[in-house]
């Protein structure tokens, strides 16, 4: 594929100005140069100053692996900043999927920017949007994921404002969470993916697709990438092994144009060098071990533990539920998504009266756009409490948004019976 975009529009005045540091660009070209190479430049310890001499990794089917000699020396050695050289070098490696976000979103925006979001949105794309000022346009989304009619609204409002102004920016970037979402757990469809990718590419908007969730929906079918979809070079995807194998190994990688891929490469030169070798040279002999059909089926029994774990709660907030709130049910990931009827807003309940009763959930302000607004939503994790305390949570979020609304109905009594006097 060749792209007609002009990616220096994506790239702010900060990451232009940084450079590939010698010493880097030596130690990649070292593991690629010819055996007989003798070099002096590597700034390396030597391996046998090391005291590992073998790691032996067992599973819990029982099988083991391990890893000595050449491979163990490689897996605690210095390696090129884009990831361990056996492994696909058009990847970009990263300390976790929250690692690349971060240094393509500090790449791509400046003080001030406007940057659309799902809303709600997963709260550690907020927090590295914070620093920079940013004018985060919440796109509405349903079950299906953010609609396209709202985006195109936005979009059009963006372009209104800046014509009347005579000055500002339209939004160069979009932030999207399209499978399992954190914190609703929705899915979009294939039809809404290809309606939003065209929409972003007719508008020139980099299209941030965070599927950290990809591999534990619940549908019958794999989800289609926006990245599979990307004919014009618009999309940077990332991609994790935290929520299948290991959130503790960090490993996660990045996908996208080679020209912003680079630029995000001297982000991560920059500050750590290079994601986790071991990491990476530990996953891979698993997947060695594995094989593909063995990694397919680890897959399928971890999407089939958190289904029967979403399933459950599910049941348990129809138990409890049933007549004070409402939600969708989960097509992946690890959450529910809650609204409350008949509270503006649940920050006080969960926050005050909530930890008291020891009870804990996340107010739906951590996901919005805009955080200062009333929200009456709330999120549920269902991936490590035991099936009865999460049974006891949602009999206790029961009684507690009663008690709400109770002590909400004496107030508005209250009021009411002032006004009169």
């Amino acid at each position: 594929m060749v792209s007609k975009t002009d990616y220096s529009y994506f790239i702010g005045a900060h990451a232009s100005r940084r450079r590939p540091a010698l010493t880097r660009e030596l130690t990649k070209r070292q593991y690629n140069a010819p055996k007989d190479t003798i070099s002096l430049a590597e700034g390396m310890p030597n391996e046998a100053t090391f005291p590992f001499e073998l790691i032996n990794v067992v599973l819990k089917d029982g099988t083991q692996f391990s890893l000595q000699g050449a491979e163990l020396n490689s897996a605690l050695q210095y390696i090129p900043t884009q990831g361990y050289p056996p492994l696909d070098r058009e990847l970009l490696m990263t300390n976790g999927s929250q690692e690349g976000l971060s240094k393509s979103l500090e790449m791509i925006v400046e003080e001030g920017d406007d940057v659309l979001v799902q809303d709600p949105l997963y709260a550690g794309a907020d927090i590295i949007l914070k620093p920079f000022k940013a004018n985060l346009i919440g796109i509405e989304q349903d079950q299906f994921g953010i609609i396209p009619k709202k985006l195109i609204e936005v979009l059009e409002n963006c372009k209104s404002k800046y014509t009347e102004e005579g000055g500002g920016k339209m939004p160069k970037v979009i932030y999207l969470n399209p499978t399992g979402s954190n914190p609703t757990g929705g899915t979009m469809s294939l039809e809404r993916r290809k309606e939003i990718y065209q929409i972003c590419s007719k508008y020139n908007i980099l299209i941030l697709e965070d599927d950290a969730y990809c591999f534990l929906h619940f549908l019958e079918k794999q989800p289609v990438s926006f990245l599979s979809l990307d004919t014009d070079g618009i999309v940077i995807r990332f991609d994790s092994m935290s929520k299948i194998i290991s959130s503790g190994l960090r490993l996660a990688w990045l996908t996208g144009p080679k020209q912003l891929v680079h630029r995000i490469e001297l982000h991560i030169q920059s500050s750590n060098l290079h994601s986790s070798t071991l990491s990476q040279v530990l996953t891979e002999s698993l997947l060695q071990h594995w094989g593909f059909k063995g990694l397919l089926a680890h897959f399928a029994s971890v999407r089939e533990f958190y289904k029967t774990r979403r399933d459950f709660t599910i049941a348990s907030m129809e138990k409890h539920l049933k007549d004070l709130c409402d939600w969708e049910v989960p097509t992946g990931g690890m959450f529910v998504w809650i609204r409350v009827r008949g509270v503006s807003d649940v920050y006080e309940m969960l926050m005050t009266r909530g930890l008291k009763k020891q009870i804990v959930f996340v107010p739906g302000h951590a996901f919005m756009a805009d955080p200062t607004k009333a929200c009456n939503h709330i999120r549920a994790s269902f991936s490590r409490t035991p099936l009865k305390q999460i049974d006891k949570a949602m009999k206790m979020l029961a009684e507690l948004i009663r008690e709400e609304q109770l002590l909400l109905r004496r107030k508005l009594d209250s009021l009411e019976h002032n006004i009169i006097r």
